[in-house]
């Protein structure tokens, strides 16, 4: 990857509350450069994804990057993937909370129902048509990183303030494995 590190908008930047703008030329030099500075940056900060509304470009685009970490230490691999103007075809009908953090909002986490199978459809980093179905924790992600280019974040989605915890409490209870789904 020959991206570029990129700074990170926190919780309050009014970035993060537009919705992107879907992208007319996949192609074109500053998309190509968007996609591996996202590639680079979701890599160096140890996420699973990121949006381009996260690092101040609004672009319909974000990547899909599924690897264990210290952050998700129990992540499935996947190659990283560049999205560009998805739109969710469809889901299943099976919801399930787990755990979400957002690199926009570090050391929080919140409790989080997403439907377990989603099917997409978009454009890969070469334009081409791809429709794909994700199940689980990658179908959570891309639903995660959908909420970004509308400009929602996964606190707008939290039902009460006590499906909220401390990274430094989730992960004392990861490794003492006490963490349930309510606190």
């Amino acid at each position: 990857m020959k991206g570029q590190l990129l700074q990170i908008a926190s919780l309050g930047n009014p970035v993060l509350r537009k919705k992107a703008k879907p992208v007319n030329n996949v192609k074109a030099r500053e998309i190509q450069k968007c996609i591996d500075d996202l590639l680079t940056t979701v890599m160096d900060v140890n996420g699973v994804g990121i949006s381009a509304p996260q690092v101040y470009q609004s672009y319909r685009i974000f990547i899909v990057a599924s690897h264990p970490n210290p952050r998700y230490p129990n992540a499935p691999l996947m190659k990283p993937t560049p999205i560009i103007n998805p739109k969710i075809l469809s889901h299943n009908k099976e919801i399930k909370k787990d755990w979400e953090a957002c690199l926009s909002i570090p050391g929080l986490r919140g409790l989080i129902a997403r439907y377990t199978e989603i099917t997409v459809s978009y454009r890969d980093r070469k334009g081409e048509k791809v429709k794909r179905t994700f199940t689980d924790f990658i179908a959570r992600i891309v639903q995660h990183e959908y909420d970004h280019l509308d400009g929602l974040l996964f606190t707008d989605r939290v039902e009460s303030n006590r499906d909220l915890i401390s990274d430094k409490e989730y992960f004392q209870l990861l490794q003492s494995r006490k963490l349930t789904k309510r606190l």
